[in-house]
């Protein structure tokens, strides 16, 4: 993709150009390389696709051609961990259209934790994985020893051979996390069927110790999502419920009319709470509970909470708690995608 005049390829400050519907057209190589793609992958999307939260883009380009600016911008490419931010100029184009100049900020303004958030689960995720390697290399090597000095035992064998199949599990999860592939293309997918797994998950690890209660509302339309990731957050969230003592635990869906998430206005959203009567949040951790390392339980990585909230802002979501001893409920709100609606790749 060629830029419309040579001479922008040389200018050090991120430039694009977008068709009258926001359509990008093209941009300099400033750009590309702030985003940390090539400029061809940008060609033919949407610019509000590159707003990592929020929809100024939207409410530019839909206001009277007359230009705005947009200050602290996340932006990112689709798929990416975290934004970058940038203050924006939408000027209009003689004959139509928009150029779109970004000026880079501080990447994490203030002490927001909830800016910091995908940076610093990142950088913590991946250290503790650099941690974990020597010691999964070390249990694999030991339970093949022990496999070769099994003789006539089916049970001793099948268990070094779980041992060995976990560590190879836990291994492939550490290569993602360190050497990331690019995220799976969201696809329409039943949440019940999600909550089921999690609820197998969380008869194999409680037991009968727990009541698992569902109260699902049959009648909702397909989420749009990543299956594994989306089990992963309720699963995190489920298993803080149990170590907290909890003796029921709700899964609850309901659907939600004209839900505001962020800066965002959704027709309609899910609205899956995760209901315990355990112990509650510890209140000296209320302001703190969705930061990485920070955990209400001596056993606890701190890793479980702050990534749901990374999963549910993947999903354009929002998670947040209300906690008494004896009753909490976290809040997953998902948009839901209807029949009649293009897919956001579509």
């Amino acid at each position: 993709m060629n830029s419309p005049d040579a001479a922008f390829d040389l200018l050090a400050t991120p430039i694009a150009w977008a068709a009258a519907d926001g359509r990008i057209l093209g941009a300099n190589a400033a750009c590309a390389r702030w985003l940390g793609v090539s400029a061809k992958r940008l060609a033919g999307m949407p610019l509000a696709a590159l707003e990592f939260e929020g929809d100024a883009f939207i409410r530019a380009i839909s206001g009277q051609g007359e230009g705005a600016r947009l200050r602290r911008v996340p932006l990112a490419f689709p798929g990416a961990e975290a934004p970058r931010f940038a203050d924006v100029t939408l000027t209009p184009r003689e004959h139509g259209g928009w150029w779109i100049e970004a000026h880079p900020v501080d990447e994490f303004p203030g002490d927001d934790p909830a800016q910091l958030l995908p940076s610093a689960l990142s950088a913590a995720l991946k250290g503790l994985a650099h941690e974990l390697r020597n010691p999964l290399a070390g249990l694999k090597g030991a339970a093949q020893l022990l496999d070769r000095r099994i003789v006539d035992d089916a049970t001793a064998t099948e268990l070094v051979s779980l041992i060995e199949s976990e560590v190879d599990r836990l291994t492939g999860l550490l290569d993602r996390l360190l050497s990331p592939a690019p995220p799976r293309p969201f696809e329409p997918l039943n949440i019940h069927a999600v909550l089921e797994r999690v609820l197998r998950l969380a008869e194999s690890d409680a037991g009968w110790a727990v009541r698992l209660v569902r109260d699902y509302d049959p009648s909702l339309p397909d989420v749009l999502g990543d299956a594994d990731r989306l089990t992963q957050a309720v699963w995190n969230l489920a298993r803080n419920a149990i170590d907290a003592g909890a003796a029921n635990i709700t899964l609850r869906t309901r659907a939600e009319h004209g839900v505001r998430i962020g800066d965002t206005l959704h027709p309609i959203a899910l609205r899956l709470e995760i209901i315990d009567d355990g112990r509650g949040v510890p209140e000296e951790l209320a302001e703190r509970i969705f930061l990485p390392l920070v955990s209400g339980h001596a056993a606890g990585t701190g890793l479980g909470l702050a990534l749901a909230q990374q999963v549910a802002r993947e999903h354009r979501g929002s998670l947040a708690y209300r906690s008494r001893p004896g009753h909490t409920v976290f809040t997953l709100l998902l948009p839901l995608w209807l029949e009649e609606e293009e897919t956001p790749d579509g």
